[in-house]
């Protein structure tokens, strides 16, 4: 047995532990003791049970252009690696210090369209100040916050990756499970994300059953891929690219990598943590004895985060990134349909 494994053999008794630990606080949340406030919003979470990755942020992105509602829907986050604390508005001036870099990237995704962009770990809170400010906001998206129960969620949306299934996970810290298997049962849909398009349907039955096991057979999965766009400079511009050097701070970067690697010349490659903050030195430490016909390519994330710095350094001409989309393929009129129907049956409700 290698050493790995070995090690998560030996971590499975502190797995019980903190398993048991997950499991009796949402017991608590189960019967009344721990409370959840009901926020005057539509609110939808968007989580999962595993640590990182999962595509929460091009779901998120998905949902908002998927809600045409007037006024647009607000996005909330907690703004995690931020170096603030409490409530915090996006805005022009703000920075991934300030709000953290996927919170950065929707509102300069979004803000044009009219999107209220906010962080604050405390989501209650955060929903009544957003509130506050924006009473005719109607619909919040809550990103990564399956676990946040203090808010009521009235859309309870769980993504499990293709490539690495929460139902064949532990717990932390044999695994990367947030909390038990048996979390799935709050879901109200299970987005299967991450999927090889050449999926079949005796896969996805397969692969239903499973998550049915944990969320119950009633909640509906949909499956969705990943779509990688043309390369985009740091100025906004299509490029056209051969060599790269890839950098990627997220936190599995391996089917980003593996598309660069396919579809152009991989010189190098440089990975850092996931919401890793660069420094000006990293910066110039990426662009040394970089040949002119070769850029540093890079996750629309971590473009958010160097591109004040490229700039800084007047480097931006050597820099891309490839913007990311979530596809549902022959899933996306049934998901939008299921997902527009909750969402109109919400409106409604809280409009009487």
């Amino acid at each position: 047995m290698k050493d790995h494994q070995w090690l998560k053999v030996a971590l499975i008794p502190f797995s019980w532990v903190y398993g048991l630990v997950t499991r009796v606080r949402n017991l608590l949340y189960d019967l009344g003791w721990f409370r959840s406030n009901k926020a005057s919003q539509i609110i939808i979470s968007i989580g999962n049970l595993t640590v990182g990755g999962t595509g929460k942020t091009p779901v998120t992105e998905y949902l908002t252009n998927v809600l045409a509602l007037s006024p647009p829907p607000a996005i909330l986050s907690r703004g995690y690696g931020r170096q603030t604390r409490g409530f915090v508005l996006a805005s022009h001036q703000s920075t991934a210090a300030d709000i953290g870099d996927e919170p950065l990237q929707f509102f300069q995704k979004f803000s044009n369209k009219g999107v209220v962009v906010a962080v604050s770990e405390n989501r209650t809170a955060g929903a009544a100040r957003l509130a506050e400010l924006y009473p005719e906001t109607r619909l919040i998206l809550l990103d990564d916050a399956f676990q946040h129960r203090a808010i009521r969620r009235d859309i309870n949306i769980l993504l499990n990756d293709f490539n690495r299934p929460f139902y064949k996970d532990h717990p932390f810290p044999a695994g990367r499970l947030r909390e038990n298997r048996d979390g799935a049962k709050r879901a109200d849909v299970v987005i299967v994300t991450k999927c090889p398009v050449e999926l079949d349907n005796f896969a996805k039955e397969q692969i239903s059953r499973e998550i049915a096991h944990y969320a119950g057979k009633e909640k509906p999965v949909f499956f969705s891929f990943t779509d990688y766009a043309a390369p985009t400079d740091f100025n906004g511009a299509a490029v056209q690219l051969k060599n790269v050097k890839i950098v990627a701070g997220i936190a599995d970067p391996t089917p980003f990598i593996r598309y660069i690697d396919i579809h152009f010349t991989v010189l190098d490659t440089v990975s850092f943590p996931d919401h890793h903050n660069y420094t000006l030195a990293e910066v110039e430490g990426l662009i040394k004895y970089l040949k002119n016909d070769t850029f540093v390519l890079t996750t629309e994330k971590d473009m958010v985060k160097l591109k004040p710095l490229v700039r800084q350094l007047g480097c931006a001409d050597r820099f891309a990134y490839i913007p990311v989309t979530v596809n549902f393929g022959t899933d996306n009129t049934r998901f939008v349909q299921w997902f527009t129907t909750r969402v109109e049956a919400l409106q409604t409700s809280t409009a009487r």
